[in-house]
């Protein structure tokens, strides 16, 4: 099944150039049944990149703009009152598809971004008095933009800890600029092809599921957990004070998954603690809660993340 992760990248490089960090990203959750949040400023192909992965698997793909006066109903759906038979009716809202892009999701506010915790938790939707189950492959995969300061809302840490990552976007190099530029000119864009069923992806999914991880890497990776929430156990006591809540448990939960989707990425049937200080920074940077003292002397959680790294013994 390798082969086939190799026919996604090269569909998806048919639209994007580069970027390879936030493809892998992208293809791990999908592997690992993650939601995925990227952040980066405009003209990155954060978009263009979610859409030419849900056409390279053949996956139904909707998209949202988030806007300040976007409803709940918006998303999910409501109740439609039909005066022919008067009676009311369910008409399903975008959410109802295989991969949902949820574009700018910071432009709205609470109200509307917690609309989607109990899809992205449970798999389904409520809508007036009645629950439906969405139809599996589902994934939320968010934009953000971090330079906006007006008409932008900030995520509440509950939102973001239902993001398996949180991939943030670079710019490409000159050389790879250069191949954008010369691709949009000629307007030559190739078209994609879906390259992997649904039944392929769960049969990928359950080969992910079976990567051996030693009991040492297991509990390498609590620790590095743990040292999130107790620096000063670990010899860190420079960073105590800058961190006001450690990883919550899902940390671990998804750090177990993700470790095998992306040993499985490079052809390996084990897990190595190189495999755990690849994502370790995608995992935790958005559910890493910053103290006053963090914040104002402009620490970022990558930073902390960094020294944790290089604190905790690697087995």
């Amino acid at each position: 099944m390798i082969n086939k992760i190799e026919s996604i990248k090269k569909e998806v490089a048919k639209v994007v150039v580069g970027q390879e960090k936030m493809i892998d990203g992208l293809l791990i959750g999908l592997l690992c049944e993650g939601h995925i949040l990227i952040e980066g400023i405009p003209g990155l192909a954060k978009t263009t990149t979610v859409n030419a992965l849900s056409k390279s698997l053949g996956l139904n793909f909707k998209r949202v703009q988030f806007t300040p006066d976007l409803l709940p109903s918006d998303i999910l759906g409501a109740e439609i009152y039909d005066p022919q038979n008067n009676s009311f009716k369910i008409k399903h809202g975008p959410i109802f598809t295989n991969l949902l892009l949820a574009d700018e999701i910071n432009r709205a506010p609470a109200k509307v971004q917690s609309a989607l915790l109990e899809v992205m938790q449970e798999k389904q939707v409520t809508i007036g008095d009645e629950s439906f189950h969405l139809e599996l492959p589902f994934f939320v995969m968010a934009t953000q933009n971090p330079i906006e300061q007006e008409g932008v809302y900030q995520l509440p840490e509950a939102q973001l800890d239902r993001f398996m990552f949180k991939l943030v976007v670079g710019y490409n190099t000159k050389e790879e600029e250069l191949e954008i530029a010369r691709r949009v000119a000629r307007g030559t864009a190739e078209e994609i092809e879906a390259v992997v069923t649904v039944e392929e992806l769960f049969a990928m999914r359950k080969a992910v599921k079976e990567v051996h991880i030693d009991e040492e890497v297991e509990n390498y990776i609590i620790e590095v957990v743990a040292a999130t929430r107790d620096p000063k156990a670990y010899g860190l006591e420079e960073i105590e004070e800058y961190i006001q809540f450690g990883a919550s448990p899902r940390v671990s939960i998804d750090m177990f998954k993700t470790v095998k989707g992306m040993a499985y990425l490079r052809g390996k049937s084990f897990v190595t603690p190189s495999d755990v200080a690849y994502v370790a920074k995608e995992l935790m940077r958005h559910r890493i809660v910053l103290s006053y003292e963090g914040e104002a002397e402009g620490i970022t959680t990558d930073d902390l993340i960094v020294k944790i790294l290089e604190a905790v013994p690697i087995p």
